[in-house]
Order: structure tokens, then C-alpha cells, then sequence
């Protein structure tokens, strides 16, 4: 008898871990809880039992990523939604699903009483809920962002953010926040072991010394161990910042999901924004950051706000920590009040960063007041123009571990303004 011909594998050729990390990762991303565990159980199913259909690519999938019922609605519309917007994939005839009249896709599940349906696999059809499209996306999951290589979001960093429509704003504020891996830190109270250290564990060193006649012939040494320092951000949202609000919210957003950060954002008056841009979906923190910002483009009060800030019970958070003030200097208060403010913020802060959209601007100078009386309180005077801009203030926080100076670092400014 002629050996029968194998079934045909789904997914031939394709690593299984990039597989599995991207698809776990798109899970995440809606709200799933998959961890290493799980991602690793499905790397194992599928080299272990190759997956010949959709439906066995998707009990396979179910089975190693899914541990609670309540995540099994989620888990499918993820399931459906990403193999719905991918070309068709390598299925015989008889292993595609059918599709019902309102054109949704149905997958077995067991204990539905529908045996016969399940195409001589054994198990019951039971329907999924079709993808959602784009504009009727509530934006929880966050799949409604443009899915864009990284070659168009170098080129979208580079470009003003006036020029910029929202799901490319929203889109660079994710790469934003993957490319903050570098924090502050300051020395901590607790040590760890370490040969390298320069102090000696005395508790450590006598225990060893028990062995050996209280002799301390091994000599245990310490090091500190790093605490990360607290950042603090003051953005400026009123009529001469409207084209930069929005990506300026992107980047307090990415400090206060990546990091322990306080946000706050200010015109008239100072609104804390640290709750609201804590949000899952990146377009309804936004929105609900707007929604509390009811002074947004209007008059501007840098040096009353700092002021309001340091009175609050807020006022802790800036002590040792590092503030940022994104702002283009165009203040109401008069220069007196800046000068005072940033004093008491400079006796408080242990680094002050000021984020200016014009500072890259060639033959710019701080001649407004409210600027040229806080430049010599602040430590850094970065642009602030583009994505790129902010990119490189975020990879800035790696050299703020050590105390600075009191005088400005004035390399980012033209020699004109020095």
C-alpha cells in the first residue's frame, strides 16, 4: 500500500520563538497577562505538535498562553484580529473553517454539542467575534496604531511636530517609551555584597569569622546599591506650545508607565496629569489628559505654577529628584518671580532639565525675561523639536547619576547665547 501523504504544516519555515514572542507580545499589548512561562509552553507545543490547520495552531495557542476563563473573549478577538488582517495562510481546502453568512470565522470549542460540525476533528463550532475595524476601536488594546518599520519612524522623528497627524504622534510616543531604558540613580541605604566594594560587611565578615576561630581571615566587602531618582515634569500646554502639546504629552506618558515619574502640566494654573496618562490605551490617556487640563492654549505662569508646585504636597517629589521643564520661556510673571522660583527650585531639585522647541533654531538666543532668568538655575538647555529631539533628552538622563554643578552646561546652545 502506497504510505500516506503527510498532512501539510502550517507555518512551514517560520522560526517558532520569533512566532511566539510576537505573538505574545500583540496579547500584552491588548491587556492579556502572558508571561515567559506561558510563551515558552507555546514554543514547546508547537515544536513538539506542529500545527497542520488554523484551528490546531489556535487550540495550541489557547491551551499554552490562556490560564483564566475570563481571558478567553480577549484571547480570541486577538486571535481573529491578527490572522484576519494577514494573507491567507497555506490550509487544504478541508482544513479551512467556515465562514457563516455575516462572514465570521468559527473555531471548535469543546462543550458545545456540536460534534458533527467540527469537520471529523471531534470537537464543536463555536463562533468568534470579527475584528474590530480601526475608527469603531475603543483603542484599549492599543492595536489601532500604525504598525510602521523602523526606517519610516526614524524618518517620522526627524520631522516638526506640527506636521505630524495623531496616529503618528501616537505611534512615535510608543517608540518613545521602548527607548527609555536609562534612569537616573542616586546611592541607596542598602548594599549588597560585592569583591569590589570599598566597605566592609562587618556582619558578614564576623559570621564567615565563626568558622575559623573568630579569625576574619575571608573579608566580605559591600557596595551600595542604586535607587532610582525620582523625575519630575512641568509642561507647558499653553497657545505658543499648541504644536508641541501633544508630543509633549507623549513624552509624560512614557515617564509615568516606563518609570516612578510625576507629570504635570500648566498654563494658568498647574493640573497633575500622573493618573490620567497611566492609562492602558495611549489615545484615551491622552484624551483624558486634555479632558483635565481645562486652561490648555491660553496664558502662561512658569514662575507661579513652580511656585504652587514647591507649596503642595507635591512639593517632596522634587526634592532630590530630577525636574523637567518643557517650555518655551514665554512667561506673563515678571522676571523677579522666575528668578525666585528657581531658586527655591534649585535649593530643592538635584538636576534641572529645560526642554526648549526653539533652542535647535540657528541664531537663537534666551533673551526673553522668564528665560534668561531661569538659564542660570537649570543644569541642561536641550531642544526640544522633533521626536529626535526628545529621544536624545531621554538618553540625557543617563549622565545626571552623579551631582552637577551649579553653573549651566551651555554646550547645546549656540555660541551667540553663551
Amino acid at each position: 500500500m502506497p504510505a500516506a501523504e503527510p498532512a501539510p504544516v502550517l507555518l512551514r519555515g517560520t522560526d517558532r520563538a520569533a512566532f511566539a514572542v510576537a505573538f505574545a507580545a500583540r496579547l500584552r499589548r491588548a491587556g492579556l497577562r502572558v508571561g515567559i512561562t506561558e510563551t515558552g509552553d507555546l514554543v514547546r507545543a508547537l515544536g513538539a505538535s506542529p500545527p497542520t490547520s488554523r484551528t490546531v495552531l489556535y487550540w495550541t495557542a489557547r491551551v499554552s498562553l490562556v490560564r483564566r476563563h475570563d481571558d478567553l473573549a480577549l484571547f480570541d478577538r486577538v486571535f481573529a484580529t491578527v490572522f484576519d488582517d494577514t494573507p491567507p495562510l497555506p490550509l487544504s481546502r478541508s482544513a479551512v473553517p467556515p465562514k457563516s453568512r455575516d462572514n465570521t470565522v468559527h473555531v471548535p470549542v469543546p462543550g458545545a454539542g456540536d460534534e458533527a460540525a467540527a469537520g471529523g476533528e471531534g470537537l464543536p463550532w463555536a463562533t468568534l467575534p470579527t475584528a474590530v475595524a480601526a475608527d469603531e476601536d475603543s483603542g484599549d488594546d492599543g492595536l489601532d496604531l500604525p504598525e510602521l518599520r523602523p526606517s519610516a519612524l526614524a524618518a517620522l522623528a526627524a520631522v516638526p511636530f506640527e506636521d505630524l497627524d495623531q496616529p503618528q504622534t501616537e505611534a512615535l510616543g510608543a517608540a518613545l517609551r521602548a527607548a527609555l531604558t536609562d534612569w537616573p540613580h542616586r546611592r541607596g541605604r542598602r548594599h549588597r555584597a560585592d569583591p569590589a566594594g570599598r566597605r566592609v560587611a562587618l556582619r558578614a565578615t564576623i559570621a564567615r569569622a565563626r568558622r575559623t576561630g573568630w579569625e576574619a581571615i575571608t573579608v566580605v566587602r559591600e557596595r551600595p546599591l542604586p535607587k532610582p531618582r525620582r523625575v519630575v515634569m512641568l509642561c507647558d500646554v499653553s497657545e505658543s506650545m499648541r504644536a508641541q502639546a501633544a508630543a509633549y504629552l507623549q513624552l509624560m506618558r512614557a515617564f509615568t508607565t516606563v518609570a516612578d515619574a510625576e507629570v504635570f502640566a500648566f498654563a494658568t494654573r498647574l493640573t497633575r496629569l500622573t493618573v490620567p496618562l497611566r492609562h492602558t490605551s495611549p489615545r484615551e490617556a491622552v484624551d483624558q489628559a486634555g479632558a483635565a487640563v481645562d486652561d490648555r492654549f491660553g496664558g502662561t505662569r512658569i514662575a507661579t505654577n513652580i511656585a504652587t508646585l514647591l507649596d503642595s504636597h507635591h512639593g517632596d517629589t522634587v526634592r532630590g529628584g530630577v525636574v523637567i521643564v518643557a517650555s518655551d520661556g514665554w512667561d506673563s510673571d515678571p522676571p523677579e518671580a522666575m528668578t525666585a522660583a528657581m531658586t527655591r527650585l534649585r535649593r530643592r531639585a538635584h538636576s534641572i532639565l529645560w526642554l526648549n522647541p526653539r533652542a535647535g533654531t540657528p541664531g537663537w538666543a534666551p533673551r526673553v525675561g522668564a528665560m534668561a532668568a531661569a538659564l542660570p538655575f537649570c543644569d541642561h538647555l536641550l531642544p526640544a523639536a522633533t521626536f529626535t529631539d526628545l529621544t536624545e533628552a531621554i538618553h540625557h538622563l543617563r549622565h545626571l547619576t552623579r551631582p552637577p554643578a551649579f553653573r549651566s552646561d551651555l554646550t547645546a546652545l549656540p555660541p551667540s547665547a553663551v
